[in-house]
């Protein structure tokens, strides 16, 4: 036997979670997200715990401990549950007609109460009438009354088997309304997909413009932080403004940049990520046009897309606003090296001027010392040599003038090899 690697079932599995509901129409949906925030600071236990609360009142069965999705009745609903990234999802399905489309009452299956212990924030919230297609007269009076026509975007989806609608605008109950008619010979799996769909373009979309929102605020803070950075780079060419004046305005400027960096970095990176799933959903929507109406395609390029890139149009200006103040810091850097050596060179100078001057002076106070040591030579040798020299008759003058030119070269001698000796010994040392 082949040993299975320890996570083989695990890997097999994951690509069969999250499955399908199975929607019958007519039914009505009620769909919930909650902002939780990111991984290293969500608390997954409250979440759980949250859940738990849920299908205790309710009675329904507790999904496994790690489980991050859930499906199972309770009372006379469905509940579906997923975890994501960061957000849970909720979302009620209920089978039957409704006594009136979009109505409020079918959100009531979340108590008040357990909206308020929520661990996070509304980011969405839907409810989604479905229902057998009907005559194409009826249909399109039934969208004018229940979606604004301004921003009402219709098309027939997925080989015309249905027909998703929303003007994606908060109701006067907090919620966003779409419309979803079937065929009447196509299946519950398919009308599941469709409605996942719909979820998944809903809460993707949404979370996506939280990047958005993002970037305008960057924007305008960037805007100030490029006049204060171009001026500092102008300060560069001013050779009355010490550079270490314009380098220490520069870098509490590139901390903020790398701060905001740091700060909107996984904001953006989720934003793009949500963008392109939101793209792909509609895309496998495959969506046909419905008597002149938008598509959800032509409302996502008109309202959604521009929104996006706005959020890569500030992350590329946040990079390059880092790029620059990076190459102003070098700039300014390779300045003050520059200056520091032209000064370092200066006082090398200085103080080959001062050692030369210096070995002069030692030359002179060597030549003085020479001259004094013989003084006080050719003197004692005079008080030895004195008798011989009366003995012998000689002259004293005589005498001193031949122990002078003897005297003063044996002393310059001396010091010569004295200074040779500790000259090679400071060499030796070195």
């Amino acid at each position: 036997m082949v040993k299975d690697h320890s996570q083989r079932y695990q890997l097999a599995n994951a690509l069969h979670d999250r499955p399908f509901p199975a929607i019958q129409a007519p039914s009505q949906v009620a769909f919930l997200a909650l902002l939780t925030g990111p991984a290293p600071h969500r608390d997954l236990s409250a979440e759980r715990a949250h859940l738990l609360m849920l299908l205790d009142r309710h009675g329904a069965a507790h999904p496994a401990p790690d489980a991050t999705h859930y499906f199972g009745a309770i009372g006379r609903h469905f509940l579906k549950w997923e975890s994501h990234s960061e957000f849970v999802t909720y979302t009620i399905i209920t089978e039957g007609e409704a006594l009136r489309p979009f109505d409020p009452v079918e959100f009531d299956v979340f108590p008040p109460d357990w909206l308020d212990a929520a661990p996070g924030e509304r980011i969405t919230s839907m409810l989604i009438h479905v229902a057998k297609t009907p005559e194409i007269e009826s249909l399109t009076r039934d969208l004018k009354d229940w979606f604004v026509p301004e921003s009402l975007a219709v098309s027939y989806v997925v080989d015309q088997s249905a027909v998703i609608a929303s003007d994606f605008r908060i109701d006067s109950a907090g919620h966003v309304r779409f419309a979803l008619f079937v065929a009447r010979n196509v299946g519950v799996q398919r009308v599941g997909r469709i409605m996942q769909r719909i979820c998944e373009v809903e809460t993707y979309k949404t979370a996506a413009l939280l990047g958005y929102l993002r970037a305008q605020r960057l924007m305008r803070d960037l805007g100030g932080m490029d006049a204060q950075l171009t001026q500092l780079v102008l300060e560069m060419s001013d050779l009355e403004v010490a550079p270490e004046a314009t380098l220490a305005a520069l870098l509490p400027l590139a901390a903020r940049l790398e701060q905001e960096t740091a700060d909107v970095s996984y904001r953006f990176g989720a934003t793009r990520a949500y963008e392109a799933i939101v793209t792909q959903r509609i895309s496998v929507l495959r969506e046909e046009r419905l008597k002149g109406h938008q598509t959800l395609a032509e409302f996502m390029m008109r309202r959604f897309d521009p929104a996006m890139r706005t959020t890569q149009a500030a992350s590329r200006l946040l990079q390059s606003m880092s790029d620059r103040a990076l190459r102003a810091g070098d700039l300014l850097r390779t300045r003050v090296d520059v200056e520091r050596s032209a000064q370092n060179q200066a006082i090398l100078q200085s103080m080959d001027k001062r050692a030369d001057l210096q070995l002069r002076l030692q030359e002179t106070v060597e030549g003085l010392s020479v001259v004094a040591v013989s003084y006080y030579t050719v003197n004692l040798l005079m008080y030895v040599l004195a008798p011989f020299a009366a003995a012998y008759g000689v002259n004293k003058a005589w005498l001193v003038t031949g122990l002078v030119p003897i005297v003063m070269l044996c002393v310059w001698a001396g010091v010569r090899r004295v200074k040779g000796r500790i000259s090679k010994r400071h060499s030796s040392d070195f």
